[in-house]
């Protein structure tokens, strides 16, 4: 992989969730206390089960979804003293319109290694758990993996 390939993923994936949670945070501090824990706001980052098990071919994206978990717990914990949790979610493989574009062979395969429910993931689902986290504010600085047991192999 050269280079120039790596660091741009780096560059997206990873600084531009940095600055994308850098910039929302600041404007987060400025809210008024919400509830008895004094919260000001919440940050969910999207991270990926490759940044645990990245496949052949993944170096890049495996490395830059790494970095978002390694930043969850750093990042909650310097903004816990403005009221701002912070949380990521590692999704599996999500049946999002790109991959259910994708011959059905494609689908079954992906679906293989997951446990149980042996299917792909559904948007809903992250969705759901995007609005549970906002609601339980005792979640901070965690990575909950979306992902049916989803264990990734090699290739």
């Amino acid at each position: 992989m050269p280079l120039a390939d790596f660091i741009n993923v780096i560059q997206i994936n990873l600084i531009g969730s940095f600055n994308a949670a850098r910039i929302a945070a600041s404007f987060m501090a400025k809210n008024s206390t919400s509830d008895q824990d004094d919260s000001r706001g919440v940050i969910i980052n999207t991270a990926s089960v490759a940044g645990y098990e990245g496949q052949i071919g993944q170096t890049a994206y495996a490395s830059s979804k790494a970095g978002i978990i390694g930043l969850t717990l750093a990042m909650a914990r310097d903004s816990a003293s403005v009221g701002i949790r912070v949380n990521t979610i590692a999704p599996g493989i999500i049946g999002i319109r790109m991959l259910l574009a994708m011959p059905k062979n494609v689908q079954v395969a992906l679906a293989s290694n997951v446990q149980h429910p042996k299917r792909l993931g559904l948007p809903e689902e992250f969705a759901n758990l995007v609005l549970h986290i906002a609601d339980n504010t005792y979640i901070n600085g965690e990575t909950i993996r979306l992902d049916g047991g989803l264990r990734m192999p090699p290739k």
